[in-house]
């Protein structure tokens, strides 16, 4: 697979010695399957776009080095526990011997968040942030920041002397940097009114007197400067969507688990279901979360195809990776029942 290709990575590895199959006890120690899955994740870090989004289901046991590996070559943005119960709301540890246990019975499995090591800086690079920003604070506003910086500048007077200035009339020092964003092209601020009125009379009073007495400062009125910067608003406000839409999505509201602990229901047993498969809605919920319509989703352990299912659903792309032919065809064929009549499958 090409490099920078998937826009999310939402997969479940083994867990190491949590299932009876086989393919979850082909280690003898944790540190050999820990050694395996760094593997792995060298090549979800290779894969996952500068902006995508990266969850990683392990188990209870093993969460914390997993954790650990995955921030390795990631940044863990959250650590989120799945509280797991049956569709009565019980959970395993309700048909268990409690008396004989020596442990806190585990209910829960932990979903690892994260993206890559300085995500926004690695967008600038290869997703367009620079030209962004610079279209952003570069010159959308600098016709009018231009204006008053001119001005300022045919006064004779620097920025940090009509900073004190300003300081002096309000009385604080706290406002003392709000004269210069009205100069300057970081975080530049169209003054109010009140306060270009008292700039206008400020360089009037201490500019360049042989300026003042020809040509005057500040003669734009105010109106028309606000007219302007409106006009300018909405060019930004463009610019700055734009802008949105090459940051990492994730979009939840109140109505769903927004917190770093989520309840869903397992999946009951079926004829053929596979021993880790996720419930529909969880896949659901990431998948609408992370990432946009259209975005490429890819799970390297796709057992039965939930991750799949989900993407066929939301109208994303997938690309599900499954080594035990049994489980791919039958993945093969619950996506098929989903996909678009007129797209195919492969």
């Amino acid at each position: 697979m090409a490099d920078n290709s998937v826009d999310a990575i939402v997969t479940d590895p083994p867990y190491f010695k949590v299932k009876g199959d086989a393919w979850d006890r082909q280690w003898d120690k944790p540190t050999q399957f820990l050694a395996w899955l760094d593997t792995i994740a060298e090549q979800w870090q290779r894969l996952l776009k500068p902006n995508g989004s990266l969850y990683c289901f392990a188990s209870s046991k093993m969460a914390a080095k997993v954790e650990c590996l995955i921030a390795g070559r990631f940044s863990v943005l959250s650590h989120i526990v799945w509280q797991k119960g049956d569709q009565n709301g019980n959970g395993m540890h309700t048909r268990q011997h409690k008396e004989g246990c020596r442990i806190w019975f585990p209910q829960t499995e932990r979903i690892i968040f994260a993206e890559h090591c300085g995500a926004d800086n690695i967008a600038k690079g290869e997703a367009g942030y620079v030209n962004k920003c610079d279209e952003l604070r570069g010159f959308v506003f600098e016709p009018l920041r231009a204006y008053l910086d001119c001005e300022r500048a045919r006064s004779g007077l620097t920025v940090r002397q009509v900073a004190e200035a300003f300081q002096h009339k309000s009385g604080s020092r706290t406002v003392t940097g709000m004269a210069g964003h009205w100069f300057g092209q970081v975080q530049w601020a169209l003054p109010t009114l009140e306060n270009y009125e008292w700039l206008r009379e400020l360089l009037h009073l201490r500019g360049n007197w042989e300026q003042n007495a020809r040509e005057g400062f500040l003669r734009r009125e105010y109106e028309d400067l606000r007219r302007e910067y409106e006009d300018l608003r909405r060019e930004y406000e463009d610019l700055r969507r734009e802008y949105e839409d090459l940051r990492r999505p994730f979009s939840v509201t109140a109505d769903v688990p927004y917190t770093d602990v989520w309840t869903f229901q397992t999946v009951q047993h079926y004829k053929g279901k596979h021993p880790c498969e996720k419930p529909l809605p969880m896949m659901e919920h990431i998948i609408k979360a992370s990432t946009r319509p259209g975005a490429v989703v890819l799970d390297c352990f796709a057992g039965s195809g939930a991750t799949g299912e989900a993407c066929l659903v939301l109208d994303r792309e997938f690309v599900g990776i499954e080594k035990d032919a049994g489980y791919a065809a039958q993945a093969r064929r619950k996506l098929q029942t989903v996909a678009s009549p007129a797209g195919q499958l492969f």
